[in-house]
């Protein structure tokens, strides 16, 4: 019999999460990390059918600095990654680790009927999620 519990994204993801426009400059953005643990900022949708887009610091230190670019000429469209993979607030918990997992991903957005809802990380899945599972 199955013991674990069943443990949603919703359970795990972060809620306060940092957003930025795609047209802004990377000075900006990251001027715009406001949370203490953010590595990322989600990149807004333009209109209705447009995508949603992530900036990782990653992109900032392989694009800026490992580049020596200088970043108020840089704009965040140039170096972000969109579309990105998004996954569902009512997801498992153990799928979004498979998802995650076969597509090399660290994290993505939490949309719900096309809404931003929060942000999920590997890190979220493991540390908040699979303690309670058991």
């Amino acid at each position: 019999m199955n013991t674990r519990k069943l443990i949603r994204v919703r359970d795990v993801m972060k809620t306060q999460f940092d957003v930025v426009d795609g047209m802004a400059t990377i000075e900006q953005a990251l001027h715009q990390m406001k949370h203490q643990e953010t590595k990322c900022l989600i990149v807004q949708k333009r209109h209705e059918d447009d995508e949603y887009g992530l900036l990782l610091i990653s992109d900032i230190a392989r694009h800026i600095l490992a580049k020596d670019s200088t970043p108020e000429r840089v704009n965040v469209y140039e170096i972000m990654a969109k579309p990105v993979i998004t996954v569902d607030p009512d997801m498992d918990i153990r799928y979004c680790a498979r998802l995650f997992t076969r597509f090399e991903l660290s994290r993505a957005p939490v949309v719900h009927n096309d809404e931003l809802r929060g942000i999920v990380s590997l890190t979220d899945l493991v540390l908040h999620g699979l303690l309670k599972m058991y």
